[in-house]
């Protein structure tokens, strides 16, 4: 497991914000990794170690996620979510920094490029979401209930972590005791369901086709071939709407690709961010590169 430089939280807009710090001796480039939905900065204890030897990183747990806090008074938009990771990124003096986002978070990554340009220098986008649109306006009235958070609960439970990890991973021998331990963990905390109510309620739509098309922020995209989650075909849409992008295709990669491919992302992550490499066109590679 990773043994952060610094961890600690912040309180950002009333919510408390945890993350973990390692700053590297002698590289002036940051790199900001955000987490996907229904996850934490565990996502990536297997990329962050290889990371480190060349970055300073910057983990983050969104709120309501990890050990983030949750608040009544905190409005879950991509857009404040954003806001908020911008606001701790300034907290920290970070000048020099690299977007990574997974899943949800690479959707947070598109939600800064949009709404914060000239913040990050470079983007990298791991099976970002994209296209999906805003929860349905029946969904978000039933989400005043006050059992509201106990129903999101129970359907999580009936759904299942084996369910779910065997959905976002190609190769299922790959979950262990420690996956599903470390997935598991941040419901313990019985707070975290009245924030995916809060997330439900006040998320908006993914950025559309032409929010994006103004995006002019060098992105990589990385892409597990046999994605369930968020499909190969949305990658492809992405890299197309995002004019300054390139995709990289992992062949028998599934959607978590920080614990599937850890050292495949980094190798493409440290040639982008380095400029080690004019990445030009879409690539599919083996599992090994």
């Amino acid at each position: 497991m990773n043994n952060p430089e610094f961890a600690g939280s912040k309180t950002i807009h009333g919510i408390k914000v945890y993350y973990e710090y390692d700053r590297h001796p002698n590289s002036t480039e940051t790199v900001v990794l955000i987490h996907g939905f229904l996850s934490s900065l565990f996502s990536f204890r297997h990329l962050n170690p290889l990371l480190k030897e060349k970055f300073s990183i910057l983990s983050i747990d969104l709120p309501p996620f990890g050990k983030s806090g949750h608040s009544r008074s905190f409005t879950y938009s991509f857009k404040n979510l954003s806001l908020t990771v911008i606001k701790l990124i300034e907290a920290l003096n970070i000048k020099n920094f690299t977007l990574v986002g997974h899943s949800m978070g690479g959707q947070i990554a598109l939600n800064i490029l949009y709404h914060f340009p000239n913040t990050a220098k470079k983007a990298v986008l791991l099976c970002s979401s994209g296209y999906s649109k805003r929860s349905k306006q029946s969904l978000i009235l039933a989400s005043y209930l006050p059992f509201f958070p106990i129903f999101i609960k129970l359907y999580l439970a009936r759904s299942g972590l084996e369910k779910n990890l065997r959905n976002v991973v190609y190769d299922s021998t790959l979950i262990d005791d420690e996956m599903r331990k470390g997935y598991l963990a941040p419901f313990m905390n019985p707070s975290i369901f009245k924030g995916l109510t809060g997330l439900l309620r006040h998320r908006e739509g993914d950025l559309s086709s032409e929010a994006l098309q103004q995006v002019r922020t060098p992105c990589l995209l990385i892409w597990g071939e046999h994605d369930r989650v968020v499909p190969l075909r949305v990658g492809e849409k992405l890299a197309k709407d995002l004019t300054n992008s390139k995709l990289i295709v992992l062949e028998e990669t599934g959607h978590l690709v920080p614990e599937e491919r850890p050292e495949e992302i980094y190798h493409y992550i440290k040639r982008f961010v380095l400029d080690e490499a004019n990445l030009t066109e879409i690539e599919r590679k083996q599992t090994t590169v």
